[in-house]
């Protein structure tokens, strides 16, 4: 059974999904750059650091100022769609 993990505080409950990248090429997303207040600028960002397509590592970065006020193992509650 795995851990449970950690919920994250974000500006909004939306999630908008403003980048997603395939950075190894193998036809899974990489990377997810979100939205979550409907403001057209990324508060959250999650990495898929073991190559499984599955969120490792949530960063989520409060007053957008480009330094995240939290980063948590796994997606943080906000799993991609």
């Amino acid at each position: 059974m795995s851990e449970p993990q950690e919920i994250v505080e974000t500006r909004g409950d939306d999630r908008v999904d403003l980048l997603k990248v395939d950075a190894n090429n193998d036809g899974r997303t990489d990377v997810w750059v979100v939205d979550t207040d409907g403001d057209g600028k990324p508060d959250v960002f999650q990495f898929d650091t073991t190559g499984d397509g599955s969120v490792d590592i949530t960063m989520v970065d409060l007053d957008e100022d480009g330094t995240p006020e939290q980063v948590v193992d796994g997606d943080g509650g906000l799993p991609p769609a």
